[in-house]
């Protein structure tokens, strides 16, 4: 698995990455917590943003830089989607006033659930945390919640809705739950073009926050099916259906090897320190798979199986340890 799965003609540097055709992708290595990537469609004098970043600082530089590449489109951003509800993706929504914004209406609802004050919370609590603590800040540290006004999507919908950029139409389809309950693809024809949002990490590992698996597998079939050329993920580089493949895989070899310590009785955590994970250790984030058993567990029967925060974090705090 160490082979790269980038597309090779574009460099996984941080910043604006000019897509061709009024595309742009910005990416903000390492693609871990946090560091997460959005895009600019532009035709014909307008523009549609794909997702803001996790704080208003990161999001005005991005902005910044897509302003100066497309002077008169991106000048005022209209129409903004946020592609789900995790904070890295919707936090900077201030920063793009008087924006028509559409989401999914599961994300909108999440949304409400998870506002920047929570993560600043955490933050202040984290001295006093010990390990739980240390993951907190390696995670989210490097961000300001506290100066954050959320701004929530103007404009929901369920299944699909399209939006035309000029003479381009973006295509929003909802995908989830699986990542999150509230996943969309921004996909786009005429530049042969998807902005998956969570949908896709690359060379790091997903986080199933939501499940179920089987939606997850599917909304790669979606992808490989689309007539598409450039895949921007939601995390890492940019690449292409090698990149899809690469995580669908992931996720059917993660769904089995958990379910057959299921059926033999082993205790979710347990279960994912068992799973031999060395095909995926040039992956980010391996920890994540204390996440992704126990999101398994729940879709295998384990109705008990814990969902809140402290214990999830708890546990990939506990791996990132073993694994240093």
């Amino acid at each position: 698995m160490a082979t790269s799965l980038g597309l090779g003609k574009f460099s996984y540097t941080k910043g604006l990455h000019d897509l061709g055709n009024g595309g742009y992708a910005w990416l903000q290595p390492d693609g871990g917590w946090g560091w997460s990537n959005a895009g600019l469609i532009v035709d014909g004098g307008e523009s549609l943003l794909v997702d803001t970043l996790f704080d208003v600082p990161h999001t005005r530089a991005m902005l910044d830089a897509m302003r100066k590449a497309e002077p008169k489109a991106a000048a005022e951003i209209k129409t903004l989607v946020n592609t789900h509800h995790n904070g890295d993706h919707c936090y900077g929504n201030e920063c793009c006033e008087g924006a028509e914004i559409i989401a999914h209406k599961l994300a909108a609802e999440a949304m409400t659930h998870e506002p920047p004050s929570l993560l600043a919370g955490f933050l202040d609590m984290a001295p006093d945390l010990g390990e739980l603590g240390d993951y907190l800040q390696h995670a989210f540290g490097p961000f300001d919640f506290k100066n954050i006004r959320q701004v929530l999507p103007t404009l929901t919908f369920e299944k699909e809705m399209t939006r035309q950029v000029g003479s381009k139409t973006v295509h929003l389809t909802h995908v989830g739950p699986a990542h999150t309950p509230g996943d969309i693809l921004a996909y786009v024809p005429e530049d042969k073009t998807v902005f998956t949002g969570d949908i896709l990490f690359i060379e790091g590992h997903p986080i199933m926050w939501e499940g179920p698996v089987g939606n997850w597998i599917e909304a790669c079939n979606r992808i490989m099916e689309m007539d598409v050329e450039t895949i921007v993920p939601g995390h890492g580089p940019i690449t292409d259906k090698r990149g899809v493949k690469a995580l669908q895989d992931y996720l059917i070899y993660t769904r089995n090897e958990a379910k057959k310590r299921y059926d033999a009785g082993l205790d979710a955590f347990e279960a994912a320190k068992d799973i031999d994970m060395s095909d995926y250790d040039s992956w980010g984030d391996g920890e994540r798979i204390a996440v992704n058993v126990a999101t398994l567990y729940r879709e295998f029967g384990n109705a008990d199986e814990p969902h809140d925060a402290p214990t999830l974090f708890s546990r990939m705090a506990e791996l990132r340890k073993r694994r240093r």
